[in-house]
């Protein structure tokens, strides 16, 4: 404590030697901030020691508060993380179920473009193009795509030129 009074001291004797803008030898700059500690020990002497208590009390409370406020704002941190690593690991829960669905999608889609493979396999050729005629596109080449080639282009001789010229189009593009 009473270095920094006497820290305080010098700065200010030193401020107000650089008022008066007087240039001092290295003798009379000592005796001036020795006159100005010696002013400065004894304003702090005239003080009470009760008055001194007060204020290291002061201070004391102050830095209390402070570190109640850091606690508060750490406590309000970890709480904060704590949520994001919950909502994070909530969201990765939701994009792996999202993800099994489309797989599972996926997995069924192939299955029934196997059963309509199946029966297309065992369909005579002309009933077959009638009922891939009116099939979705993509699922009637992914379907002509599974079917022996032979087959497949009886198939597409019993087509409609224009849906057969379409379907072999699509075809072709899948094949490459």
């Amino acid at each position: 404590m009473k270095f920094f009074f006497l820290t305080v001291l010098v700065l200010s004797s030193a401020a107000a030697i650089a008022q008066a803008k007087k240039t001092y030898t290295e003798e009379e700059f000592i005796k001036k901030v020795n006159e100005e500690v010696k002013k400065k020990v004894d304003s702090i002497k005239q003080k009470s020691v009760s008055d001194l208590t007060k204020e290291l009390l002061d201070k004391e409370e102050k830095l209390k508060l402070r570190e109640l406020e850091l606690q508060k704002q750490s406590d309000q941190l970890k709480i904060s993380e704590d949520d994001i690593a919950r909502r994070y690991s909530e969201l990765a829960q939701k994009q792996k179920n999202f993800i099994g669905c489309v797989e599972k999608n996926n997995d069924d889609s192939k299955a029934r473009i196997g059963q309509l493979v199946e029966m297309v396999s065992n369909m005579k050729p002309q009933k077959a193009a009638e009922v891939l005629s009116v099939q979705d596109s993509e699922v009637a080449v992914q379907i002509l795509q599974l079917i022996e080639a032979k087959k497949a282009s009886k198939i597409f001789n019993f087509m409609e030129k224009d849906i057969s010229a379409k379907l072999q189009k699509q075809y072709l593009e899948m094949k490459k």
